[in-house]
């Protein structure tokens, strides 16, 4: 397992690397650029246009800002803001573990409401609980989180004169405050996850339901409760990570627009400013940091397999 985890790692330098190539083309592909919007918002730049170039590095060719960049991640410093003149990693290790924690917490969420339900689904086939579980996963797959989150916040304002709190309280400050602040925004998030996870965890269950080691153990004398935990959950529980691990992207990207919504300072709120004033270096490292951890993700779902099935070797 050692030697099959390190070439997992080794190619994540490729991958990265390819990763870079993509980010910063697509950045260019953009329609205007940080000069553009800087002179748009102080006229008085205007007859200073090349200065401004050159003082942000945006004179140079593309190629030759590139390797720059490239370089500079290397030595992991992924370069300042174009507006702000901050330090782009400085800015990461401050709103990365708000974004990793809100992703983490809808995970959870997902998992804690979809496995019992896909379980029971899977248990009472084709009747009415069946019916009514595989109706509600639909509909949790078809309801964008946009607009179960503006309605969240504009709805319960309406009826109840409740609305969720509009500022952000750090966990390291109050763990409770900061639980009340994400739990909202968290379960939203949690659904689509949700919806796919139940409709996944019941279509394992009920292969696994039909196999001869899963008839054996009942005619074994093992009760219900054994046969599901140990033996039919188990062994239905690697398609089930694989797609947890699929759905990472999902979360991430929902999380864009949730952090706008519910005004939580992470990653995606800084990722959308930093793409409408077209902060190259800002959209750049956030991007690189969320594929990152995609992949890394990834290579740890795959090394959990072996966990569940013992049958399972790594060369």
């Amino acid at each position: 397992m050692g030697a099959y985890a390190l070439r997992r790692l080794l190619m994540v330098v490729p991958t990265l690397f390819g990763v870079t190539i993509v980010l910063f083309s697509l950045v260019r592909l953009l329609p205007g650029d940080a000069v553009s919007q800087i002179l748009g918002e102080y006229p008085g730049y205007a007859s200073d246009e090349s200065a401004l170039r050159k003082e942000l590095g945006l004179d140079k060719p593309l190629l030759q800002q590139y390797v720059v960049w490239v370089g500079d991640v290397a030595h992991l410093d992924m370069g300042s803001s174009l507006q702000t003149k901050r330090p782009v990693l400085d800015e990461l290790r401050a709103r990365a573990p708000v974004t990793f924690e809100l992703g983490l917490l809808a995970i959870l969420i997902g998992i804690c409401i979809s496995i019992p339900i896909g379980v029971l689904s899977a248990l009472k086939q084709d009747s009415m609980p069946d019916y009514i579980a595989r109706t509600l996963s639909v509909g949790m797959l078809a309801i964008p989180g946009f607009w179960l989150g503006t309605l969240v916040i504009t709805l319960p304002a309406i009826w109840w004169k409740w609305t969720p709190s509009p500022t952000y309280t750090r966990f390291t400050e109050d763990p409770l405050t900061n639980i009340q602040n994400m739990l909202v925004p968290a379960t939203i998030l949690a659904i689509a996850l949700s919806g796919t996870l139940m409709r996944v965890t019941r279509t394992e269950m009920i292969n696994v339901m039909r196999q001869d080691y899963v008839r054996t153990a009942r005619a074994k004398g093992l009760g219900s409760r054994v046969v599901i935990i140990r033996h039919s959950l188990r062994n239905a529980f690697i398609p089930v990570i694989t797609v947890v691990g699929l759905q990472v992207p999902v979360v991430i990207g929902g999380s864009v627009i949730l952090e706008n919504i519910f005004t939580i300072p992470g990653t995606g709120r800084y990722l959308l400013e930093a793409i409408s004033r077209r902060d190259y270096p800002v959209i750049q490292g956030i991007n690189l940091l969320l594929a990152t951890t995609v992949i890394l993700v990834n290579i740890v779902v795959d090394l959990s397999y072996g966990l569940f099935d013992p049958r399972i070797r790594y060369n």
